[in-house]
């Protein structure tokens, strides 16, 4: 029997999966490094920045390991977009309130193209975990449940 690491499909999504995975666990790495940097962008409404920094941060690095591990790969796929959902809204935070990072502010379009950015990391982390449709996902998370 096959496995999917044998098809050329297999390993571009290697290809794709490891450094990806890896760079979550770099960011995730950074939280732990320099906490203060991360904490502007908490929603005040959350309480204890450092608390959410920690948190996102063994996330980043917990779901990068495992995306980039064909064993855990689906799983961690699906726990990086709902992750990436979730975060996003730190990242509205700094651009509706307009808070500095490193002492500067940013223009719209920069925080437009993190956005994007944002959505390219999601359509991808989709990919990996072999959800490209709807469909595909409920009968995985129907499966689970």
């Amino acid at each position: 029997m096959k496995k999917q690491t044998d098809t050329m499909e297999g390993w571009v999504e290697n290809l794709v999966a490891v450094p990806y995975g890896l760079w979550f666990v770099w960011v995730g790495v950074q939280h732990f490094l320099d906490p203060e940097w991360f904490e502007p962008i908490v929603p005040k409404a959350l309480g204890n920045p450092t608390f959410w920094v920690y948190a996102s941060g063994a996330f980043e690095i917990l779901l990068g390991i495992g995306v980039a591990l064909p064993w855990f790969r689906k799983e961690a796929a699906f726990g990086i977009t709902l992750m990436l959902l979730v975060l996003y809204w730190a990242n509205l935070n700094m651009w509706v309130n307009d808070i500095p990072l490193n002492g500067k502010t940013y223009a719209s379009y920069w925080h437009a193209l993190r956005g994007v950015g944002q959505v390219v990391l999601v359509c991808i982390s989709l990919w990996l975990g072999g959800f490209e449709t709807g469909q595909r996902m409920s009968e995985w998370v129907r499966s689970r449940g």
